[in-house]
């Protein structure tokens, strides 16, 4: 029951000249590499909460603000997705193809933990757990975003979802793992076992993945300004930029919140492992609903459902219940542009525009993964009942925006699609739309 969009687009994927995907085969070796990347890399990250909670409490760098803070781990996502261009142009230029770039992002990422462990003023955060962990992260996840597409037809979503679902099950590993080394050993030695033991999953998992770039000649160009032309593209990436500040907001936020509403340091802990316990159970499951319902219709769903979480559970919270409840239901939805838009992207552009509209996208959530939880710490508002109110609305807000734009992508994709199938079969439109629509919902 998937959409006229996503039948055409399917067919339309492979050109004649290039062997379509396989659905399959070593496939789904793919599917495991970039599910340990997105685990080592993305659920690194996700645990920041847990070191953000600390620096906060303990004042470690006593010349720090809580701004300093968020932008550093603003810094993780903006810088990541900064190096794009670059890694787009290593990738093209280099014969080893994606792996290049992935090797010296893992090498980028252990050096960032490690030196960080040493890091004696806030500058030298910025530049170690920040600007060095943001371009590992990028130069080892920017490769694979792209592979699981061109390994998978039918099932793309599904495979994305399995591979995006190893951010949460990093996120729930680190938070636990980070909170316990910084317990019974130290900060310093936390970042170094982090370091260590992501670098090494890391290079197991890029020694699996493999592209087929070599079969299907992507054009990678890091800027292509003919996309911007597009008005879906410019939705598309309009889509990721509004619903990048609700994402990182709460992806943030969590443990500090639980603090805020008098929840101890362990049930803060297990407020952040929850929600990316929730990322890892849900994130297959919006790659099943895509690949059945339509790409855009279930990321313009279910973003909109993560607006009408935070209005409904996340604002009322002021408990241990509630919030646990809040976490898992919005941990299950909150990262659907991860699962979505590889699949998205193809849909719109195809295979061989895929890179130049990735690297566009990327680009395109520098300002808001950057901003997003310096704005949220700015909102606060403490002392009062409810310190998080004005970031929760502006999580909300967020998602909603994100969700009528993804309504406006619908029924542009939509009604290009009746058009050129009306222009194929020689029928009017206003038949060929009824037609169209009758099929489909049987």
């Amino acid at each position: 029951m998937s959409t006229t969009c996503d039948s055409l687009q399917d067919a339309e994927d492979p050109s004649p000249a290039v062997p379509g995907p396989p659905d399959g085969g070593y496939g789904w070796v793919c599917v495991a590499a970039c599910f340990a990347i997105n685990c080592f890399t993305w659920g690194v990250i996700a645990s920041y909460g847990v070191f953000l909670g600390y620096y906060l409490e303990n004042g470690i760098y006593p010349a720090a603000t809580p701004t300093d803070f968020a932008f550093i781990g603003g810094l993780n996502f903006s810088v990541a997705m900064l190096a794009s261009p670059a890694v787009t142009v290593l990738v093209r230029r280099n014969p080893f193809g994606i792996h290049l770039p992935m090797i010296i992002g893992v090498g980028l990422q252990t050096a960032g933990f490690i030196t960080a462990s040493f890091a004696t003023c806030i500058w030298h955060l910025y530049l170690t757990q920040g600007v060095l962990v943001g371009l590992g992260v990028g130069f080892t996840y920017i490769p694979s975003i792209a592979v699981l597409s061109q390994w998978f037809l039918r099932r793309r979503s599904l495979a994305n979802g399995i591979s995006a679902a190893g951010s949460g099950i990093g996120g729930l590993l680190f938070s636990f793992v980070v909170r316990a080394a910084i317990s019974n050993t130290s900060l310093a030695w936390s970042l170094r076992i982090t370091g260590l033991l992501s670098g090494f999953m890391n290079i197991l998992a890029i020694a699996a993945i493999r592209s087929r770039n070599h079969i299907i000649q992507p054009k990678q160009h890091p800027f292509d300004r003919d996309l911007l032309r597009r008005y879906d593209v410019i939705l598309v990436l309009a889509w990721a930029f509004v619903s990048m500040f609700g994402y990182i907001t709460l992806l943030f936020s969590m443990s500090n919140f639980a603090s805020s509403i008098g929840l101890d340091q362990s049930q803060a802990a297990t407020v952040t492992a929850l929600l990316n316990l929730g990322t890892a159970v849900g994130r297959p499951f919006i790659g099943v609903i895509s690949d059945y319902f339509g790409r855009i219709e279930s990321a313009g769903f279910i973003t909109l459902l993560c607006a009408v979480s935070v209005f409904a559970i996340w604002i009322p919270a002021m408990s241990y219940g509630v919030t646990i409840l809040f976490v898992i239901v919005n941990g299950a939805i909150l990262g659907v542009f991860w699962v979505t838009i590889g699949p998205i992207c193809t849909e719109v552009v195809g295979l061989g525009e895929l890179p130049s509209m990735l690297s566009l996208a990327w680009l395109v959530i520098v300002l808001p993964t950057t901003f997003s939880e310096v704005i949220a710490l700015k909102l606060r508002r403490p002392g009062s009942g409810n310190e998080f109110l004005y970031p929760q609305i502006f999580a909300g807000l967020a998602y909603l925006i994100a969700s009528i734009i993804t309504l406006e992508l619908w029924r542009v994709r939509r009604r290009s699609t009746v058009v050129e199938y009306a222009s194929s079969q020689g029928a009017p439109e206003r038949e060929t739309s009824v037609a169209l629509t009758a099929k489909h919902n049987p």
